[in-house]
């Protein structure tokens, strides 16, 4: 049975209920105070003459309640199914939306008319959840697109490498191993960040409370003979920051923050500010370098997944286009907000703001 036929049955059914109670209403204080049998009156104290007497009554009052039942059964089941229609309406162009979805078409939208009700509030929220997943969606076919593309690309340079090497035998077999060796680096690289962005979309970490101050001081350290090989100053500060996370996951974030934060900076002389501060309700990891001058669109497309410039392909510790995509994905994953600010003097500042844990957290 529909949800159609059992409304509409329903609805009839509590009708012929009511009806049927009504009735018995009638009988049970009106039609039981009339005597049963008849009674003389003078006929100058009552020109009616006689008593009606409740057997008369029940001829005709019988086939008129069962004539007004059936008309309530036959009302109750024509209102109730166009009733039932009326309101299960919403409920159809809902479900024609999730068979337009199964079908792979995520642009649909219900967008349902009238007051905000129940099927309203679901309808809404099955347009927000499609506009969600249309984007993910979108987002996994350009990332599949980008990681096919970038995984191509080693793989074809070392097949070149390996030909190259066949066709000439006697060409110096330890500057093709060398380049080997980087390509084969380049790839093992991406292919762990590729399995590092899908660990942190898929949120199957566990969380343990984590100090963004400690963190920041170890990728500083880390990184440090780094930013002394480029000529770049690092400076850390800040207030103890408690969170929860994943700890594994949190070191990334910031690793890749201060590695990004030194390779894209100036030339010589370029410095990187490392701050965390702790508020009433969240903590901020704060990140800011030199460097050329970006603009707010420039610094929006900075998260985005291969996202690279011509200066970041050729230099060394260019990474793989994957290092604020994951920073944005980690910090997603712990329910944060990532925020790029452009400096107005060159450089970029990135601020990543994560709850703070309660003192009793653990």
């Amino acid at each position: 049975m529909s949800v159609r036929l059992k409304l509409t049955l329903s609805y009839a059914g509590f009708l012929m209920i009511a009806g049927v109670l009504l009735l018995g209403a009638v009988w049970v204080f009106l039609l039981r105070y009339v005597p049963d049998r008849a009674m003389l009156t003078n006929p100058d104290d009552r020109p009616d003459g006689v008593f009606p007497i409740r057997s008369v009554l029940l001829d005709v009052f019988a086939p008129r309640a069962a004539a007004v039942l059936a008309f309530l059964l036959v009302f109750g089941l024509v209102g109730g199914w166009i009733l039932a229609g009326r309101m299960l309406a919403p409920l159809t162009r809902i479900t024609d939306a999730t068979r337009t979805a199964t079908n792979g078409s995520l642009s649909h939208r219900i967008r349902l008319p009238g007051r905000r009700d129940e099927f309203r509030e679901l309808a809404d929220a099955f347009d927000a959840m499609l506009a969600r997943l249309e984007a993910h969606v979108a987002e996994q076919q350009r990332f599949a697109a980008n990681a096919s593309h970038e995984l191509r690309t080693p793989l074809a340079v070392s097949k070149a490498l390996l030909d190259v090497a066949r066709a000439d035998p006697d060409q110096d077999a330890g500057e093709v191993i060398d380049r080997l060796h980087a390509v084969n680096t380049r790839a093992i690289d991406l292919t762990e960040a590729l399995l590092l962005l899908s660990h942190a979309d898929q949120r199957s970490f566990t969380r343990g409370q984590v100090d963004l101050s400690l963190l920041a001081e170890e990728a500083t350290e880390t990184l440090l003979p780094l930013a002394e090989k480029r000529g770049v100053t690092v400076e850390t500060s800040g207030d103890v920051t408690p969170t929860l996370g994943s700890h594994a996951l949190l070191l990334q974030l910031t690793t890749n923050l201060v590695h990004n934060a030194i390779v894209h900076n100036l030339p010589e002389q370029g410095t990187v500010l490392v701050e965390t501060s702790a508020r009433p309700d969240t903590v901020v990891l704060t990140v800011e370098n030199t460097g050329e001058k970006l603009t707010p669109q420039q610094a929006s497309t900075l998260t985005e997944r291969f996202q690279r410039g011509t200066e970041r392909v050729h230099t060394d510790h260019a990474g793989v286009g994957l290092g604020l995509a994951i920073v944005k994905t980690i910090t997603q994953a712990h329910d944060g907000t990532l925020t790029l600010t452009p400096r107005p003097d060159g450089g970029i500042r990135v601020t990543v703001e994560l709850a703070a844990a309660t003192s009793g957290a653990g």
